[in-house]
């Protein structure tokens, strides 16, 4: 790995001019999604049910009254230095160590944003972090069983030539795997379950049922989906032989309608430059805009994946990752112990990123919703998110609370001198 930096190391004064559009572009950029990682007062979140969510900080307060440990994993309050460098105690003061009001963050903006999009779900919050928020409403499933309409089943039982369906209700994916994989692997019908989220899961063994064949029950989903308006059918494939070592594996695909106007990454294209997915992110915009993809299983691996597409990208290119595990893992099995450590671990990782960085460069971590694990249910909550950028030429300053998140697509686009969408305004 290479050496840490002093997080409280002060970048050079000198400005490259990486905005002057008149100059050959030396600057590249990277959008880091925290997913699920909110701070809580969306000015909106009464309407989601949602009023008082606050993942990041009734983490940070669970770990300070000893409600986040656990043995062999952590213990004691949430530490997370580099983030708390860069602004983000600023955001949650559950945090502490919070710098003296007259004091700026040592490095970069620091900031929150508020979404303006519909829905408070990944593709959502992704898009319009990318400037594009959604203006409609998805289409849901109903709180009942059987959830799905019958009509729907049998039309996706006929296209895929499969026994039938198990599940048919909202559920939590390891939950219903655990209750229903052997008999999946049985019968050899896979099983159907959705959330809150506009989306369809459909779970299957990877092995006994077939990947391939998963992927191609999925894209059969997606097409009857289409006239519903989900947002997303999503391949949920696991292995193992019994509810005790049954396990999803990182063969995941989601497969999403496609934003309804181009995005940041599709700008980014359209200019020559090189766009990187990693993680989900090729999945959640349709793999329209994408270049090259880069998966990972894990936020830690797809944190070397993050690195190894910094070290191949040029000037002018665009990193988009999305960190799963914070969402996936923790904050819909409501976990707070495993989240604050996916937390910690994600914190001592940035020094290998800063490290990496050139002049120009331009980092921003975010989030595209919450999922607070102490809130009621196993449902994402709506929730304003953390806005962190920083480079060896940002100055640092208090950017306030953001209006939507398309703000900070285009604040990405004037970094790199990409044309300008209709949605957001540049802070930088």
């Amino acid at each position: 790995m290479p050496a840490s930096k002093d997080v409280n190391a002060a970048w050079p004064a000198k400005s490259l001019g990486h905005r002057d559009r008149g100059t050959k572009i030396i600057a590249r950029a990277i959008i880091m999604v925290l997913d699920s990682v909110g701070i809580g007062g969306a000015p909106d979140a009464q309407a989601f049910g949602d009023e008082g969510a606050n993942t990041l900080g009734h983490i940070a307060a669970a770990c300070a009254s000893g409600h986040g440990d656990k043995e062999g994993l952590r213990k004691g309050p949430l530490t997370l230095p580099h983030l708390t460098v860069l602004g983000l105690s600023r955001l949650a003061p559950e945090l502490g160590d919070k710098p003296a009001d007259s004091t700026p963050s040592s490095r970069g903006l620091y900031g929150r944003a508020s979404e303006v999009s519909k829905g408070k779900d990944t593709p959502s919050g992704h898009w319009e972090i990318a400037g594009v928020p959604v203006a409609f409403e998805w289409g849901y499933f109903p709180q009942t069983i059987p959830t799905f309409p019958a009509s729907l089943i049998r039309q996706i039982i006929d296209d895929s030539e499969i026994p039938g369906i198990l599940g048919d209700k909202h559920a939590s994916g390891t939950e219903i795997i655990a209750e229903l994989g052997e008999e999946s692997v049985r019968t050899g019908k896979p099983i159907f379950y959705t959330s809150s989220d506009s989306v369809l899961q459909i779970a299957a063994h990877e092995e006994h049922f077939g990947l391939q064949r998963l992927m191609a029950l999925c894209e059969a989903a997606r097409r009857h989906c289409d006239p519903l308006n989900i947002g997303r059918v999503i391949a949920r494939p696991f292995v193992g032989e019994d509810p005790a070592s049954f396990t999803r594996t990182a063969n995941r695909r989601d497969f999403s309608v496609p934003p309804p106007e181009p995005t940041l990454l599709d700008r980014a294209e359209e200019a020559g430059r090189t766009t990187f997915g990693i993680g989900k992110i090729a999945d959640i915009f349709a793999h329209q805009g994408i270049s090259r993809i880069k998966k990972g299983a894990g936020n830690m691996a797809l944190f070397d994946a993050t690195l190894e597409a910094f070290a191949e990208a040029q000037d002018g290119d665009l990193i988009f990752a999305n960190f799963i595990d914070f969402d996936t893992n923790f904050g819909h099995r409501r976990d707070v112990p495993g989240y604050a450590a996916a937390l910690e671990a994600f914190d001592r990782r940035l020094p290998e990123l800063d490290a990496a960085l050139r002049p120009g460069d331009l980092v921003v971590i975010t989030a595209d919703h919450g999922c607070d694990p102490t809130w009621r249910g196993s449902d994402h909550t709506r929730e304003r998110v953390p806005v962190l950028a920083y480079g060896p030429d940002i100055p640092a300053r208090d950017i306030g609370t953001l209006k939507t998140f398309a703000d900070i697509g285009e604040s990405v686009a004037a970094h790199l001198g990409l044309p300008a969408g209709r949605h957001g305004t540049s802070f930088l």
